[in-house]
């Protein structure tokens, strides 16, 4: 029996500790705990300067000698469109909630919950292709260092085991990201640094490869302008270079304001948000041109192929040509730890995003609220994403663009629609910015269609487990407080001593007289013994409630509690316990048939939170009351 009882405590223990829901990571948002700008924008960096392993090589393959070409105008997009895009969200979300946010305002009802959900879907992409993408472009640096040993050189194996060490590291717990953070991008740009500027150290010195590149774009393209049209073509197809502002503005609570700051809009806060912003899209804009000009003109063309060994890794190939192969292997290893510390960085923003819109639009799982079922789950998927793609860093490059691209182009989309009343100059300018970022969005959705094939998939799974959710969730009680006026308590006081009977009523029906003579004849109860109750629809696609606020009115001799909910039988549920244990007595509550089809009417409640009303409250009684003796009642005719 000793043995048997220590098993169930282990096994509670072991529950307890699984099921700890953890709403949000401790990666991504400690609002207790604020740091300098400088020091959170390395957080962000960790995803924003790791692209700068695999960029150039991507740059290289999709556009060849024009991708120097083809970054200045992607830096140009960075500087002047996706920069002044994340400022203004910044400036509308200072407490991390992102463009998501801002769209969701902006539409009304179910509108606003579809579109999340499809957002969502490429979110997911993102942040489990930044995943499984820096995984296996820092397996790429072990497997092609020529130094590790032969058993090394497993792609798949090395990607595989790092993501299983990520995972195991979330379900123990992530700390003190801040400084690790600091720490990994500190050393990887001042050795990126050393690199790019031996480089151009060495290009000044062999003059004639600049020269003879030169020369190849024009016999190739003709003129500059040509070479500038098609390089606006081309660009789409580095997009990978303009991940990392939605991290830069999700991890907005960690940025240390002033204390003079107001909650409901930290100035303070924003301003240095907007300054983290400025500095990375500054640093990387550097880093990009000067990486994309000297990866072109310093290696063969061969090498940037799947084959070759500059394939996901064209700066750490310059490191081993021109510092040596102990240089080059520091590099790979500071590539290797910034890449996989940007794969947490994503796991975190997955953990911090899903608790955010699911559990409240009703749409998600029990099991959702907790992180370390999350973390698992979401290792099963990225696993799944690296043997599907064979752990190959170019394959997995469109998805990851197309996540990133339309989540940008939802945001410069907000930013117009939130500017429309303002100065009509702004309005233009975000306009052309979300018709630029729309532009490239097709076109590398055209050209590549690997990355939307991978969020409709996304999208598919999270639109088909949060409607399931939602209706296995329906008839759960939707508020737990109630609040009543005054004039609400006195109709209560009133009939102190009695068990209270409810009459559910049609909210702007009007003619109580006649659903009063009907319940009186029917139910042989008279209009002093009973309240009439009316419940108004007020956002059918929400799902929790808050507080409900019951009025109370007087109309004509009659008695009648007003409020409103998502749903019109969870509310009544909610108020007829509430009266239970506010009176000491089981209340009754009077309800009519609906004459129709009860398929329609069930869709109706799940959709309009209105329908069959008398069986459905009946149901969230009997879930949430399983005695009889103490459940309240329903009379229905």
């Amino acid at each position: 029996m000793l043995s048997t009882a220590l098993k169930q405590i282990n096994k509670r223990k072991v529950s307890v500790w699984f099921l700890d829901g953890m709403q949000r990571s401790r990666l991504i948002v400690e609002e207790h705990h604020k740091h300098p700008w400088w020091q959170v924008m390395c957080l962000t960096g960790v995803d924003y300067f790791s692209s700068l392993s695999y960029a150039p090589g991507i740059a290289f393959l999709a556009a060849g000698t024009l991708s120097p070409l083809a970054t200045i105008i992607l830096v140009l997009l960075t500087l002047f469109g996706a920069l002044p895009v994340y400022k203004r969200v910044a400036s509308k979300s200072p407490h991390g909630q992102g463009s998501i946010s801002m769209l969701e305002k902006l539409l009304p009802g179910w509108y606003s919950k579809l579109a999340v959900l499809c957002l969502l879907g490429f979110a997911a992409t993102d942040f489990i292709i930044t995943i499984t993408l820096s995984a296996a472009d820092a397996a790429t640096h072990i497997a092609k260092n020529p130094i590790f040993p032969a058993w090394m050189h497993d792609q798949m194996g090395l990607t595989l085991a790092m993501l299983v060490i990520l995972s195991a590291v979330f379900l123990i717990g992530f700390r003190e990201a801040i400084g690790i953070a600091v720490l990994l991008v500190g050393i990887y740009l001042t050795l990126s640094t050393i690199i790019i500027l031996y480089a151009f150290y060495h290009l000044i010195f062999d003059w004639t490869l600049v020269n003879n590149w030169w020369h190849n774009l024009f016999v190739l393209h003709g003129s500059i302008w040509q070479m500038l049209g098609i390089s606006c073509l081309l660009f789409p197809k580095l997009a990978l270079g303009l991940s990392g502002f939605e991290t830069g503005v999700a991890v907005m609570p960690l940025v240390r304001g002033k204390p003079s700051d107001k909650e409901e809009f930290p100035e303070a806060r924003i301003l240095n948000t907007k300054k983290l912003l400025n500095t990375a899209a500054l640093i990387m804009s550097v880093f990009l041109l000067s990486s994309s000009f000297i990866t072109c003109l310093l290696i063969p063309e061969k090498e940037f192929l799947s084959t070759g060994a500059a394939n996901g890794r064209a700066i750490a190939y310059l490191a081993h040509q021109y510092l040596g192969d102990y240089f080059g292997t520091a590099y790979d290893i500071s590539s290797l730890l910034i890449l996989w510390f940007a794969g947490a960085s994503a796991m975190a923003g997955l953990l911090n995003l899903v608790p955010r819109y699911l559990p409240r639009y009703g749409m998600a799982p029990d099991w959702a609220k907790a992180r370390r079922p999350l973390v698992i789950f979401f290792a099963i998927v990225c696993i799944t994403v690296t043997i599907i793609f064979h752990a190959n860093v170019d394959a997995q490059g469109a998805a990851y663009a197309t996540g990133v691209l339309v989540l940008m182009s939802s945001a410069a989309l907000a930013c117009f629609l939130t500017s429309l009343k303002e100065n009509w100059w702004r309005c233009l300018a975000f306009l052309f910015a979300t018709l630029v970022f729309f532009y490239t969005t097709i076109v590398n959705t055209f050209e590549r269609p690997d990355g939307i094939k991978i969020a409709l998939f996304f999208i598919g799974a999270i639109y088909i487990t949060s409607f399931v959710s939602r209706i296995m969730r329906s008839t759960e009680l939707r508020s737990h407080q109630v609040i009543l006026d005054p004039q609400a308590r006195q109709f209560i006081q009133d009939a102190q001593g009695t068990p209270i009977k409810l009459v559910a009523h049609q909210p702007g029906a009007g003619n109580y007289d006649k659903k009063a003579h009907k319940i009186s004849t029917i139910h042989n109860i008279m209009p002093t013994e009973f309240i009439f109750v009316e419940v108004t629809i007020s956002n059918a696609s929400d799902f929790h409630d808050g507080p409900l606020r019951v009025q109370g009115e007087k109309v004509g001799k009659y008695k009648v509690l007003k409020c409103s909910s998502t749903a019109i039988p969870n509310a009544l549920a909610v108020i007829m316990l509430y009266l239970r244990d506010k009176t000491s007595y089981v209340p009754h509550l009077y309800l009519g048939w609906t004459e129709g089809n009860p398929i329609v009417y069930i869709l109706k409640y799940l959709i309009l939170g209105e329908g069959e009303i008398a069986p459905l409250t009946r149901e969230i009684l009997r879930k949430d009351e399983p005695n009889l003796e103490k459940r309240p009642v329903i009379h229905v005719a």
